[in-house]
């Protein structure tokens, strides 16, 4: 019996080295690739040299972004003029504004994304999503428009004189009452605040809504919005816009330079925070229990995984806390757009503008979003 103990005993530990052994195994193959999954989203391509092309009747400038890295390496480059499939509309476009995801686009940051963007250079190198403009030929099968109608929408190569949209995609008609410009800075920014608050959110009149980061391009317009959505409204936001957000129709605007949202007696319904300037306890500190909490944006400098690693920790620590918290990636549509235009044609909500540049100062746009500074949109004014 003793013999048959020992050879037990010799029996269950030989299986645990090797398990020891293979889990050891294991860890070191998840290692290595993580090294190599790093090693290939670091990697860059340089960028190409494009030779100039003549300007003639059928081409067209654009900006183009042939490599991964600051505003310097974008090219404004002449291109043919595209033109439009069946089912698809040739805009001639007059305005365009600047989006947080045109320069983490641009800079394949966090690189994490690189996974769908591209490897080593972006997969597409049209640049720029936002657009307003005047439609100049239609697909054969398009019936929603017509040459002349102005428009705006989101589509690939919005910093550039044409693009194609397909009429089925994110694209609708402009308010003849609201400017180019004014269009050109609805669709990211308006359906993110519109989905986020509606969808996410789940707002509803009488409740109390906290917007943090309300003076850029998606709090400007989530202020208006979750007015109209009869929401009590406090908004946080530096001390030089205090008064532009209480303008927009904010209840009660809060000054983060001077106060801290988190310690207050407040409890909210609902919170969007554009910016992730606190831990997820304090959050949950000011939150009812049956709360939602939704990440729009983070900021954050790291390479790798900045801000998502924020909207992790966020998704974990909700796994153990009542409110519900959610990560947000807005989805443009159709319907959405109209009815955004639908309120701009009615004076409900309107586009705050900070800075309007040129077509060839789409560099130096990009520059002043990324400070962090803008109020409200930057717009480019194609024309």
């Amino acid at each position: 019996m003793y013999a048959a103990q020992v050879d037990y005993q010799n029996d269950f530990g030989f299986l645990m080295k090797r398990r020891y052994k293979f889990l050891g195994g294991l860890v070191g193959v998840a290692v290595l690739g993580l090294v190599a999954l790093g090693a290939v989203l670091a990697h860059e391509k340089p960028c190409p040299m494009v030779p100039e092309r003549a300007m003639d009747g059928n081409s067209m400038k654009a900006w183009m972004a042939r490599c991964y890295g600051g505003p310097e390496l974008l090219q404004l480059e002449s291109l043919p003029k595209p033109a439009p499939a069946d089912d698809e509309v040739l805009v001639k476009v007059h305005a365009a504004s600047v989006n947080p995801l045109d320069w983490h686009g641009m800079r394949g940051e966090p690189r994490i994304m690189r996974l769908g963007t591209g490897i080593g250079a972006p997969g597409d190198a049209h640049f720029g999503v936002d657009f307003a403009g005047v439609v100049e030929s239609i697909g054969k099968r398009v019936t929603k428009f017509k040459p002349g109608d102005a428009v705006f929408g989101l589509s690939n190569g919005a910093f550039g004189e044409y693009l194609v949209v397909r009429e089925s995609g994110s694209v609708a008609p402009k308010p003849a009452n609201v400017s180019f410009q004014e269009a050109a800075a609805v669709p990211v920014a308006a359906v993110t605040a519109l989905q986020s608050l509606r969808d996410r959110g789940q707002v509803k009149s009488g409740q109390k809504v906290l917007i943090n980061g309300a003076s850029g391009g998606v709090g400007t317009f989530a202020v208006q919005l979750a007015k109209i959505f009869g929401a009590e409204v406090t908004a946080v936001c530096s001390g030089r816009n205090v008064d532009m957000v209480r303008a927009l129709g904010a209840d009660h605007v809060i000054d983060y330079t001077r106060e801290d949202v988190t310690t207050g007696s407040t409890r909210f319904d609902v919170i969007i925070d554009l910016v992730g300037t606190h831990s997820m306890p304090e959050y949950r500190r000011i939150l009812v229990d049956d709360g939602n909490f939704v990440i729009v944006g983070a900021l954050g400098d790291g390479k790798w995984l900045d801000p998502l690693g924020f909207v992790l920790k966020a998704k974990i620590y909700g796994l153990f806390v009542s409110p519900r918290f959610h990560f947000f990636i807005a989805n443009a549509t159709t319907a959405d757009l109209q009815l955004l235009g639908g309120l701009m044609q009615e004076g409900k909500i309107k586009s705050v503008i900070d800075k309007t540049y040129s077509l060839s100062g789409v560099p130096e746009a990009i520059r002043y979003l990324e400070t962090g500074r803008a109020r409200g949109k930057v717009v480019i004014d194609v024309n």
